[in-house]
């Protein structure tokens, strides 16, 4: 999420829905509303150096289907995985074997969101 679309895509609300840092106030309604015609996922991640945090949440037929999962950068990933690998899988990603859904769906190629806009 950019700054110029979290600003475009904003309600005006200040809180942080659902926890997340870059979700939009009133995007996560949008997502709901979309989510109709499939499953849907938000996922954030801010990672420096192999530190960080990550959270993700999927919606469904208009609803929240899974989370908001969050992990802070003091916590280990779960057994089920990290809340975006779970998140991705809820969406029917599949990991290839010693991979992860992340690396699966190649969304390694799109870590620096500065670079989404030319």
């Amino acid at each position: 999420m950019t700054n110029d679309l979290f600003d475009s895509a904003t309600n005006g609300d200040t809180t942080r829905p659902l926890g997340f840092w870059g979700l939009p106030g009133g995007f996560d309604d949008r997502l709901a509303a979309w989510s109709a015609g499939g499953p849907v996922a938000f996922v954030e991640a801010e990672y420096f150096g192999g530190v960080g945090e990550q959270r993700a949440a999927v919606w469904d037929d208009g609803a929240l289907v899974l989370g908001p999962l969050g992990i802070g950068e003091d916590q280990a990933f779960p057994v089920a995985g990290s809340p975006i690998s779970q998140a991705l899988r809820r969406l029917s990603a599949v990991a290839r074997a010693g991979g992860d859904e992340f690396s699966a769906v190649g969304l390694g190629r799109h870590r620096d969101s500065a670079r989404w806009v030319g």
